[in-house]
């Protein structure tokens, strides 16, 4: 098992700051990203939202309740979820961006796609964030494209692809093989000047229940790649499977693995449930400053 040192005395130094078009995100405040799924598929939202005024209010009220990241997406990933074209997540996302920025100037909008020309036209449309669950794998001018617009972009792991991921996951072992993926993964991005990296371990993605358990309790070792780490479980089945739960029943579970994740450096925080989750970040602040 992996055994690495990653008390606050570690010799890493982690880089905890982002560039969002010239407005610089310190991840060291840690980070609520609500999600904004315009999915009619999604495995606990979709098809919830059915027009303009409706997206605009829930948007408002994620802000309000304390979202730093809006992370919009048009291409369901859960286990299976059907092929969306290229044109249909086009459509569902670039005016949706469009609409956000006018409504709310200040707003940080990360766009959750594998496609590149989605990337940049959401990029050219107002979102600042690139959020791939493929690290570059399903796209091979993803890379070159988080280059030329120059954003941050998270990186997640996943062991095959949306439609395939859940069958039957293998690994020699999950922790050792997913850092070592990103420390590939983020060698190549600094050789082409590409430096603002967020890397997600993918819970739930190409993993089974115990998979996702083991890299939960190594989180702390992805601290040696001396990145910011954003994590989701939002009502995921690793809650479910494990205590019983339907995603609508899942926020307790949620909330207990959030906040497990925090005490072990994550740095954001990818939810549905922004309020509860702003709560669990506040409580865990005022735990650290008080913590001799």
């Amino acid at each position: 098992m992996l055994t690495i040192e990653t008390t606050q005395d570690t010799f890493f130094l982690k880089k905890n700051t982002i560039n969002c078009k010239g407005k610089l995100l310190n991840l060291d405040e840690l980070v609520v990203m609500g999600i904004l799924n315009l999915t009619p598929d999604s495995f606990f939202d979709g098809g919830l939202l059915n027009n303009n005024q409706e997206i605009i209010e829930k948007v408002q009220k994620m802000l309000s309740d304390g979202a730093t990241i809006i992370d919009i997406g048009g291409y369901s990933s859960r286990p299976g979820a059907a092929e969306v074209s290229e044109k249909d997540e086009l459509d569902r996302v670039i005016p949706i961006i469009k609409l956000l920025i006018k409504q709310f100037p200040e707003i940080i909008i990360s766009i959750d796609t594998f496609r590149s020309n989605v990337a940049k036209q959401a990029i050219n449309a107002g979102a600042a964030i690139i959020n791939d669950i493929s690290a570059g794998n399903m796209d091979a001018n993803m890379f070159a494209t988080v280059k030329e617009l120059q954003v941050p972009y998270i990186i997640m792991h996943m062991q095959g692809t949306p439609q395939t991921m859940q069958e039957k996951p293998t690994y020699k072992n999950v922790t050792l093989e997913v850092i070592d993926f990103f420390a590939k993964k983020v060698n190549e991005l600094n050789k082409l000047g590409i430096n603002d990296i967020i890397i997600d371990p993918g819970f739930g993605f190409g993993k089974t229940i115990e998979h996702n358990y083991e890299l939960l309790n190594h989180l702390a070792d992805f601290e040696i790649l001396e990145l910011p780490v954003l994590v989701g479980f939002s009502r995921k089945s690793m809650i479910n499977k494990v205590i019983k739960t339907t995603p609508q029943e899942a926020l307790n579970g949620t909330t207990t693995l959030n906040t497990l994740a925090l005490s072990k450096g994550a740095n954001i925080l990818r939810v549905h449930d922004v309020l509860e989750t702003k709560q669990v970040v506040d409580l865990y602040k005022k735990m650290k400053v008080n913590t001799i």
